[in-house]
């Protein structure tokens, strides 16, 4: 294979069928959108989509101290995770700089599933795999055994309750089972990335066509549409959700992207980038670095990362994701702006879009919050 071309899912051939704009996303050939992003955004919102994340990147970590090696490599407290729930966390470089945020999953006593961007998942097998030596554990590249299929929105948990006699219902907020769907062995969890109540099913990628139909068949009647890629990142941003490369990067550490609470400095011994973090920490709670905000415009014109951000004739932050709002009406953005100006209802806020300063209402993430 050669370095340019692009990876394709097990579902390939049925995003093609259902006449899905593609695009090229780390290296992966994945759905953009299949028709209108407004409406898939709003499908999710109100009823639910189904969306193909077989890129996400499964990194399987097992032995006698495969939870001390996580301790060590993350910046979690992975050891406290029961069997069968998941925790999110982040693996961090030395100097504290964040290499991805992930999902930790533990599955039994000794093995858990590390799930990292599909951008960054090299980068944290290589890293898991370095951080390795010396414990009695083993780091497995499980990128090709999984297909990812998500199922999200208030339908969700109907659609799947029709497929499986797995315990949905007790099936908490970041937690996996096993179990079977449609007749496919799955791994059943309850994580999301869209702002609503949702599941994902890890499956065998000969299993995933089978899969992906049936599901399509059951939430036929209650309006489920297949999704893509642009109306997750429009929904994750609603809900106030980081995407690494736009909020999350190596220049931050988790306390200048306003989740410290991540870092587990009360855990058993030490972790990569202890000691850079508790710097971090300090100057954090002292000096306050840019804050990440939401803005909302007051205008039509919509911001777009990069984009500076001003106030009194001076530049106070950056926008580092922008979209419409296909649930607020309005363009909306994230973005890191000086602590000064980061308060909710801050007045004199802009956004420089082609030299024209459009005014912006600065506001707490997250934008949209699901009624439980």
């Amino acid at each position: 294979m050669s370095s340019t071309e692009l990876r394709h899912t097990a579902l390939d051939a049925v995003h093609r069928s259902l006449g899905a704009t593609m695009t090229d996303f780390a290296g992966w050939d994945m759905p953009l959108r299949y028709g209108s992003e407004r409406d898939e955004h709003l499908a999710v919102r109100t009823r639910a989509g189904l969306f193909d994340l077989s890129h996400m990147g499964e990194i399987t970590v097992t032995g006698a101290e495969a939870a001390a090696l996580l301790d060590f490599a993350l910046v979690g407290n992975i050891a406290s995770v029961g069997v069968g729930r998941a925790r999110y966390t982040m693996i961090c470089r030395a100097d504290g700089g964040i290499l991805d945020d992930l999902i930790v999953y533990r599955l039994a006593e000794t093995e858990y599933m590390v799930v990292a961007n599909a951008s960054n998942a090299q980068v944290v097998l290589d890293a898991l795999a370095e951080r390795a030596a010396g414990f009695d554990a083993e780091v497995r590249d499980d990128r090709d055994a999984y297909a990812l299929i998500a199922v999200q929105g208030p339908e969700s948990p109907g659609i799947l309750k029709s497929l499986t006699d797995a315990d949905l219902d007790g099936l908490k907020y970041y937690a996996g089972l096993p179990g079977t769907v449609a007749g496919v062995p799955a791994l059943i969890a309850r994580t999301g990335y869209t702002g609503e109540d949702g599941f994902e099913l890890f499956v065998k990628p000969e299993h995933a066509v089978r899969l992906w139909q049936a599901l399509t068949a059951a939430g036929e009647g209650v309006g489920l549409v297949p999704c893509g890629l642009s109306c997750r990142d429009t929904l994750r941003l609603e809900a106030g959700m980081p995407l690494y490369g736009h909020e999350l990067s190596t220049s931050l550490t988790p306390f200048d992207a306003g989740l410290g609470r991540v870092v587990k400095f009360e855990k058993d011994g030490d972790f990569v980038g202890r000691e850079a973090l508790a710097q971090a920490a300090e100057r954090a709670a002292s000096e306050p670095p840019r804050v990440l905000v939401g803005l909302i415009a007051e205008g039509r014109r919509v911001p777009r990362a990069g984009y500076a951000v001003v106030a009194g004739g001076r530049v106070i932050g950056e926008v580092t994701s922008g979209a419409p709002s296909p649930t607020l009406g309005k363009p909306i953005a994230m973005a890191y702006v000086d602590a000064a100006h980061a308060a909710s209802g801050t007045e004199g806020v802009g956004v420089d879009i082609r030299g024209s300063h459009e005014p912006y209402e600065v506001v707490a993430l997250p934008f949209y919050k699901r009624q439980k």
